[in-house]
């Protein structure tokens, strides 16, 4: 199978290199080791952090040394779409990616990335857990050069600001509030009023700090982990996306570098991360919550109902599209059933 490669930043590129492999003594013989590059833009207190540790532990053991898994976090091999694009090439074999980076390659994941799309976090896991929903997804990069493995939870996104507390859709008329570089995204904080502002993740802090933006949306770990909670003292739990990061492997890794058998344990690695991933995810967010309301971050419950009508014409939009629409179905779907089962237990109580 050709696989389509696009180069953007040769310098970052031959920088990494290609396919390195070194050797270490494995059961007292000098073996080849491959090293396996993972990037992500989290820092090392982060869930996703951990469970990349986690996967490294698996791997490494079970390929008995002959895998060598270099994690870089804190962006450090570049801005994560940066990184998506290393992937292609085969500099970059695992990342770590949000959906804004992802949704220029596949309508796909698009969709997940509408507003209000998931009715509850039950509904939100169950999607996610759901491989007739989430396989076709994660093949449907193939042909650009790389493929999902699995998902971590990034857990419930509100807007947090500077200055003004949001507790309405008019409240943010005019506010500049940072977004991930995705139409959808953009478009969404239009249809609020607000003037979305794409920005690497790296540089929301200094934004904040700056003026430069008068917010951003995400879950509670950016208040501690990257300390937005030190210049951005007003949260409100809008609740307008609930969103996964996705764990992509580079094709190359999986079809030219690793045999067979290391390629099974790569993914029975992902998989197991992905577990310990969503397990830890709850608990830090109740953490970081209970630390941001420390520094001085007030916590606000608005109406979420207003901001769910607003994105209305949003979701028409993007459902014209046959593709999209038949993944919008099938995630509906699922909560749907999800409510009526719910409305049956409470029923027989």
């Amino acid at each position: 199978m050709k696989i389509g490669k696009r180069i953007t930043t040769l310098l970052l590129t031959a920088t990494i290199g290609f396919g390195v492999v070194g050797c270490n003594k494995v059961d007292g013989a000098e073996k080849k080791v491959k090293v396996v590059r993972v990037a992500h833009g989290q820092n090392e207190e982060h869930p996703e952090h951990k469970a990349m540790l986690e996967f490294e532990k698996y791997v490494e053991e079970k390929t008995n040394g002959e895998i060598d898994v270099q994690i870089f976090p804190n962006e450090l091999l570049g801005a994560t779409a940066q990184a998506v694009e290393l992937s292609q090439t085969g500099a970059v074999d695992l990342v770590v990616a949000g959906l804004g980076s992802l949704e220029s390659f596949n309508k796909s994941y698009t969709v997940f990335n509408l507003p209000y799309i998931m009715d509850s976090t039950e509904h939100y896991h169950a999607v996610m857990n759901d491989e007739e929903i989430m396989n076709p997804v994660y093949e449907s990069t193939r042909e650009s050069g790389f493929i999902g493995l699995t998902w971590f939870d990034a857990g419930v996104r509100n807007i947090y600001t500077t200055k003004k507390v949001v507790m309405k859709p008019e409240d943010l008329k005019g506010l500049k509030i940072r977004v991930q570089t995705s139409p959808s995204n953009v478009k969404m904080l239009q249809a609020l009023g607000a003037s979305p502002t794409p920005m690497s993740f790296g540089e929301v802090y200094t934004g904040l700090q700056q003026n430069v933006i008068d917010g951003a949306e995400n879950n509670e770990l950016a208040l501690i982990n990257n300390k937005h909670g030190e210049v951005a003292k007003h949260y409100s739990y809008n609740m307008h996306a609930m969103l996964p990061d996705i764990l992509i492997a580079s094709t190359s890794l999986l079809e030219d570098k690793l045999t067979e058998e290391q390629a099974k344990i790569v993914m029975e690695a992902a998989s197991y991360a992905n577990e310990f991933e969503v397990e830890l995810w709850e608990e830090a967010a109740a953490e970081a919550k209970e630390k941001a309301e420390a520094m001085g971050v007030q916590f606000y419950y608005p109406d979420i109902k207003p901001f769910q009508e607003k994105m209305k014409d949003l979701h028409a939009e993007y459902t014209q599209d046959e593709s999209m629409k038949a993944v919008y179905d099938k995630i509906r779907q699922k909560g749907d059933e999800i409510l009526a089962k719910n409305a049956s237990v409470e029923s027989g109580k």
